[in-house]
């Protein structure tokens, strides 16, 4: 059996702080809340990763232990899945029915849009090679080729990178903010937290890369690479779909 451990409570804490001072900045209060949510959430998991990996190489983790870390897994999965859904619901409702405070057009007027097929294709076309690393990373743990794997997973956390330099780029040279209309606000709301998965699943990649390095995947045992891969295919998708809905079809 696992001893008891503080860091689901503590992330949970740290989730909610994070919520209230996002909500307290958007109001034009300070970032305190949003920054310590922000801190405690990344040294939570970070303690939180560090005990999981140790049980696991100790062999405290049984077969039931297992199969709820896949059932854990799913459900997180699945909120994140209704996290986004929100989300873009709120720009279709807004897009497909536009009232006046927009003036009854989509996007409202005074907002230009990015070009699609510039930054945000590149940015696309960085995350799908992305998807394709992980992928041939995650074979490669599978079939027991480990340099091969840690190839793989170094080139996922270049485009990562990558991917946030060319995000970063697009906020600097956008001509909106988020007070600028509803459009504003739901573009940089859906964009922001897709950055933050991202750069989440950066420091799981890294994790990972540091528990490969070290040995602790086999072809027998690699859950925790699978779930890794998954995650980052999840980011990929949602950046496909926002690409579709706020670029292509908004321009």
């Amino acid at each position: 059996m696992i001893s008891w451990s503080p860091w689901p409570l503590m992330v949970a804490s740290g989730g909610f702080m994070m919520a209230t001072g996002l909500v307290q900045f958007l109001y034009g209060m300070s970032m305190e809340g949003l920054i310590m949510g922000v801190s405690v959430v990344g040294v939570s998991l970070g303690c939180w990763f560090r005990d999981v990996t140790r049980e696991g190489v100790w062999g405290y983790h049984s077969s039931h232990m297992e199969k709820a870390f896949k059932e854990g897994f799913f459900l997180f999965l699945a909120s994140e899945v209704m996290f986004f859904f929100s989300l873009f619901w709120a720009f279709f409702h807004m897009s497909l029915a536009p009232d006046m405070n927009v003036m009854c057009v989509w996007p409202p007027l005074g907002v230009r849009t990015f070009r699609p097929w510039r930054v945000p294709l590149y940015a696309t076309l960085v995350l799908i090679a992305s998807g394709c690393s992980i992928q041939y990373a995650h074979s490669s743990v599978r079939i027991g080729h480990r340099s091969n794997a840690i190839l793989g997973v170094i080139c996922t956390i270049f485009l990562a990178v990558l991917f946030l330099r060319l995000q970063s780029h697009e906020y600097y040279w956008a001509s909106f903010s988020m007070t600028d209309s509803v459009y504003g606000s739901v573009f940089f709301i859906l964009t922001g937290f897709h950055g933050m998965h991202v750069m989440f699943g950066s420091g799981f990649l890294l994790v990972t890369l540091w528990r490969l390095i070290r040995g602790d995947f086999t072809r027998k045992k690699y859950y925790g690479f699978s779930v890794c891969s998954w995650y980052w295919h999840f980011v990929d998708w949602v950046w496909i779909f926002m690409w579709l809905s706020l670029y292509f079809w908004s321009s």
